[in-house]
């Protein structure tokens, strides 16, 4: 009788329990947060060039439109101290159930800013608009995320950032 009244009281109140039971722990916000930002840290090339700049200057924010998918915009300095800016589109995948914070993201966009000598250190750079594909690695704790980007055959960039609500 008291299990029959405990499952009618569950059933009034809307049977909330099984979706409580998927709601994100408060510690993992990044679930479900919207916006992301992040600044580079350091940039390590594959081959060195006495141009090339160690630590360019990055601000990105991308907005998740869903889990997986997203849409990103970056200004920066690129690898020859140009400013630069790009537009992106993208997709998030967390391939490990046991291990959420870990993520696998890709990201498709134009960039813009490789000028004058160096325009043609980017591949299909032929209207000053070259098209790329940047894939990544991040790990999230609580708000702090951190990526490793593979930058074409150029090199790796280790990034920092949160995410916000």
């Amino acid at each position: 009788m008291a299990s029959a009244a405990a499952v009618a009281q569950g059933a009034a109140s809307g049977g909330t329990e099984p979706a409580a039971a998927n709601a994100p722990a408060p510690d993992e916000p990044w679930r479900t947060d919207r916006i992301y930002l992040q600044t580079s840290l350091v940039n390590v090339h594959f081959h060195y060039d006495p141009a090339h700049v160690k630590y360019p200057k990055l601000i990105y924010g991308e907005y998740h439109l869903s889990d997986q998918w997203l849409i990103g915009a970056a200004a920066f300095d690129n690898s020859f101290g140009q400013a630069s800016e790009g537009v992106f589109g993208g997709w998030r995948y967390r391939p490990f159930p046991e291990l959420q914070p870990l993520y696998l993201k890709i990201l498709g966009g134009v960039v813009h800013g490789y000028h004058g000598q160096y325009r043609d250190k980017i591949p299909f750079n032929h209207s000053g608009v070259a098209p790329v594909i940047l894939p990544s690695v991040g790990y999230c704790i609580s708000r702090v995320c951190s990526e490793l980007v593979i930058v074409g055959t150029a090199g790796l960039l280790f990034t920092l950032g949160v995410t916000i609500p």
